[in-house]
């Protein structure tokens, strides 16, 4: 098991940001740790394709690696419509579209407070000079 040196939150956030790097659609992070007991945050995003499944995979690997973070477990890593990366406190779901509408974990888990990707004092705001 690697050494875990991200808060939970960060993690998720790092995970987010990573799947967005490699254009996952409509990201949702999810703070379920008052809720149940598996992690503290679900990640749910879609993929447009198989391919890009495998993508948003590789730097979801690559981000969570780089800071000496490791995965416990991984399912669906080949030919699959939804891939799961178990990393202990966070666990990302990577579906295609009709899959995640069939399971629609959002709705499962609704209870569950979002966490924003940028978070609202962090926004930039552009504003029209005139």
């Amino acid at each position: 098991m690697a050494s875990r040196t991200l808060s939970s939150k960060k993690k998720a956030i790092l995970c987010a940001k990573a799947a967005k790097d490699k254009k996952a659609e409509d990201i949702i992070i999810l703070d379920v740790k008052n809720i149940s007991s598996v992690a503290d945050y679900f990640i749910i995003c879609t993929a447009a394709s198989g391919r890009q499944m495998k993508a948003i995979y590789e730097n979801i690997d690559e981000a969570v690696s780089q800071e000496g973070e490791g995965f416990h477990h991984i399912e669906g890593l080949h030919d699959s419509r939804w891939m799961l990366m178990d990393c202990y406190d966070v666990v990302i779901h990577i579906f295609d579209e009709e899959t995640r509408d069939y399971y629609s974990l959002e709705r499962l888990w609704g209870d569950a407070p979002r966490v924003e990707l940028i978070p609202k004092a962090a926004r930039v705001r552009h504003v029209k000079a005139g």
